[in-house]
């Protein structure tokens, strides 16, 4: 087939990722940006399999083969797995840009000009140390890996020697490709190195460190385009690259952090010390009296947190929804950026449970709305509605722009205990004088909830 239909192919591949990640941009238009996508992508791989340069289809063949028996069951996993879902994603796309520069390194080493060299060497530096940082990261969004920081003495220091050590293997590679016994070194130092970047970060930096992936994956993915000489390999690991970095940016903005503190700081050093909490006073409720306080309330806003991902408790919030809807209540959902354990969590979960689009408020709509609520009611959420952030200089999380519950006049929370969240520091809203402990499992508790307001 002519080079030239095959490059107006790749042409129009590159324009639908474009449109997609324009349409992924906004709840309404997100259906349709996945629909694209995934149009962009059967365009990239149909040109590139009319390509007359490949020959060796039986190859291609079991590797789609392999590809749907494990894609297949990956999406099929639960909306609560989405987190983990995608970060075994990007260790299959590292793993794949790892692969790819490893075997062209052995096919055209030392026939290697320095540009190509140093693409090639980004693209499996990158790509090695993206594939065990991010099963890292799903390990420990699945709760295989402990979810807290793992620590030791000078970690940082070690971190960056491996990271060092292998980039200037990558340097003595670009000026003399022949040395070839280095880059099986540099490889396994790079996955050393992924393994170690996870170690020290815990469960509340873990939607930065997704989307901060997701950028390493992409521009491992873009380098690979250099060393291919593909321009739609180049064109759309930028995408994803420069997407993941403003996504990670963002991030860190909601959370009041820098890439620095999150990647060498982390919450984790003060989840050890969040045993020694002063003892305080709270007050708790029952399913009962909970329904008693909806039932007469006219406006009321809804906090999802991951404690309602992980109880999957969403279809049940929709019927509550429904209920309160239906008695003449006005009821929102308060979406804070970072809640649950990716960027878009709460709101996929929402989505499944076809909670209406224009009742899910984003945190700067959210906010002016508490001080006019009857009734603020946390499913799970924990951090991101500590009214520390905004006094507390001591507190980890000081900064951080939070959903101001506290301001509703009646404040519910449900959740399994008293223990803190992933940022290991006590939450001042459970214990003022207006807020209802609502002890339970989330998908249980609103069950009652919903039983009670039925009954009447």
């Amino acid at each position: 087939m002519s080079e030239h239909i095959i490059h107006f192919i790749y042409l129009a591949s590159a324009a639908c990722f474009i449109l997609s990640l324009k349409w992924l941009s906004a709840v309404p238009t997100a259906r349709r940006g996945i629909v694209v996508g995934v149009l962009g992508m059967l365009l990239a791989v149909g040109g590139t399999l009319l390509s007359p340069t490949i020959e060796h289809y039986h190859f291609i063949a079991a590797a789609f083969v392999i590809g749907t028996i494990i894609g297949v069951p990956m999406a099929l996993m639960p909306m609560t797995a989405v987190p983990q879902r995608t970060a075994l994603s990007h260790a299959f796309g590292a793993l794949a840009a790892t692969l790819v520069g490893a075997a062209e390194y052995s096919l055209r080493v030392p026939n290697l000009d320095r540009f190509t060299m140093g693409a090639l060497t980004l693209e499996v530096i990158l790509g090695a140390l993206t594939v065990t940082a991010s099963l890292m990261a799903a390990g420990k969004l699945q709760e295989v890996l402990p979810t807290r920081p793992m620590v030791f003495r000078n970690q940082n220091y070690v971190n960056l020697s491996v990271l060092g050590v292998a980039l200037l293997l990558g340097v003595l590679l670009v000026v003399n490709p022949g040395l070839w016994p280095l880059f099986p070194i540099m490889v396994l130092l790079c996955l050393v190195f992924g393994v170690l970047l996870i170690m020290p970060i815990g469960g509340a930096d873990m939607p930065t460190v997704i989307a901060l992936l997701n950028s390493y994956a992409g521009l491992s993915a873009s380098m690979m385009g250099f060393v291919l000489d593909n321009k739609l390999l180049i064109i759309a690991g930028a995408l994803d690259g420069s997407s993941g970095l403003i996504l990670s940016i963002i991030m860190c903005k909601a959370m009041n952090r820098s890439f620095t503190n999150v990647l060498f700081g982390a919450f984790g050093q003060l989840q050890m010390t969040a045993a020694a909490v002063e003892q305080k006073s709270y007050r708790s409720a029952s399913p009962e009296e909970a329904a008693d306080l909806l039932r007469t309330a006219d406006s009321v806003l809804i906090v999802p947190g991951y404690g309602m991902a992980v109880a999957q408790a969403q279809h049940k919030v929709r019927e509550l929804f429904d209920i309160l809807t239906r008695q003449g209540t006005n009821v929102h959902f308060a979406i804070h950026p970072v809640a649950g354990r990716m960027p878009g969590h709460m709101n996929v979960l929402l989505a499944e449970a076809d909670i209406p689009y224009d009742k899910l408020l984003e945190m700067e709509d959210a906010n002016p709305e508490f001080p006019q609520a009857d009734v603020a009611l946390v499913i799970g959420a924990n951090d991101v509605t500590n009214p520390g952030a905004r006094h507390d200089k001591s507190s980890p999380i000081y900064g951080m722009p939070i959903l101001d519950v506290d301001k509703a006049r009646t404040v519910m929370v449900i959740k399994r205990s008293m223990n803190p969240g992933f940022a290991g520091i006590d939450n001042e809203l459970y214990y003022l004088e207006k807020t209802l402990m609502l002890f339970g499992d989330a998908k249980g508790f609103v069950s009652e909830l919903v039983k009670s307001l039925n009954e009447t």
